[in-house]
């Protein structure tokens, strides 16, 4: 009878242990762990957002700067064309300088290239020609100033390589003036390979 009593005690005693045990374990878990459980899903909740934010500000600054890309290449090459004539309309130039002298009133005016095809090539310009061409008129000091004030603003530009002036023999302040000047033609087969070459890089004709 003793051995019992003494047994039923111990297991009550361990059952109360065990139950104060367990009521510590669960305080201890709903204090400390849940909470922290909890803060770990809401930290990684906030991890899931900002990388998701991030990759959206990546894809757009790539976007960005794909355009901004694009809109150099085109301002450059909107740049080119004040310096560089194309292939195709380098043969309109003697006209032009024809119009631009008849608005000015210059009389006995004749342009010419300086050998069959107008177009040098130089071993140091790889995607350029020069364009040489030969102009005289006849007219006073004004007319002369007047013209080659319209050429340095004409565009493409023109350079001035050197002028002449003499007196014509004429009455009064009139003079026969020449002018040697110089464009840059671009090479016909440079052109259309830079632009198919720019077209397949950016995915976009320009």
């Amino acid at each position: 009878m003793t051995f019992i009593k003494i047994h039923k005690k111990y297991l009550l005693t361990s059952g109360v242990i065990w139950a104060a045990c367990f009521v510590i374990f669960l305080l201890a878990y709903m204090l400390f762990v849940r909470p922290q459980k909890n803060s770990r899903k809401l930290i990684e909740s906030k991890l899931t957002e900002k990388k998701q934010v991030y990759e959206s500000a990546l894809r757009a600054a790539q976007e960005e700067t794909k355009i901004r890309l694009n809109e150099q290449i085109e301002s450059l090459q909107n740049r080119l064309k004040d310096f560089v004539v194309d292939f195709e309309d380098s043969a309109n130039l003697t006209f032009d300088l024809s119009q631009i002298a008849e608005e000015k009133k210059i009389a006995s005016f004749g342009s010419k290239v300086k050998n069959d095809h107008g177009l040098t090539t130089t071993a140091d310009y790889k995607y350029i020609r020069e364009n040489h061409i030969n102009i005289s008129f006849i007219g006073d000091f004004n007319q002369f100033a007047t013209f080659l004030n319209t050429l340095e603003r004409y565009r493409p530009v023109i350079f001035v390589d050197k002028f002449t002036i003499t007196r014509s023999g004429r009455e009064g302040s009139v003079y026969q003036i020449s002018l040697n000047v110089t464009s840059f033609v671009r090479k016909q087969q440079d052109s259309e390979t830079a632009g198919k070459s720019t077209a397949k890089v950016y995915g976009r004709k320009i």
